[in-house]
């Protein structure tokens, strides 16, 4: 007995209470504590002592957790994939309306697109001028002016 309750339910409740956890966070970090979990429920089902439960709960998850949690990740990365936003970035843009961050107007046309501009340095850019897009923010491309 564990604290006057049975061994096996406080294993299935540890293995429900992982599984749950690695369901909403995704990070492949509670599912080796459920395996641990299993592991200890075996043993409890044994009859094995209590100590000897943990000790088996334990080892399982700290071994699975550093040895097989970075196998899993790098097969289960997912790539990085630019979107049409990050293609713009460092691109040279002419302004097609006055930007002026106070207020908020302006835009840019970059490869055939127009985007709703702001000035990196908070300088108002005319119309007509060369600006270089140096990140996006939201929907805004920022931009710097070319000299």
């Amino acid at each position: 007995m564990l604290f006057g309750i049975d061994p096996l339910y406080v294993w299935v409740a540890v293995i429900i209470i992982c599984v749950a956890v690695e369901a909403f966070t995704l990070d492949l970090s509670a599912i080796w504590f459920a395996v641990g979990g299993v592991a200890a429920l075996v043993a409890a089902s044994l009859s094995l002592e209590v100590i000897t439960q943990l000790v088996i709960f334990v080892l399982f998850s700290a071994v699975l957790l550093v040895l097989v949690r970075p196998f899993c990740r790098r097969f289960l990365k997912t790539k990085n994939e630019p979107t049409n936003a990050d293609r713009i970035i460092g691109e040279t843009a002419i302004v097609s309306e006055q930007i002026d961050n106070i207020r908020e107007t302006g835009a840019v046309k970059v490869l055939g697109t127009v985007w709703s501009a702001r000035s990196a340095d908070n300088s108002v850019i005319p119309s007509g001028a060369t600006v270089k897009i140096v990140e996006i923010r939201g929907v805004k491309a920022v931009v710097e002016k070319i000299d």
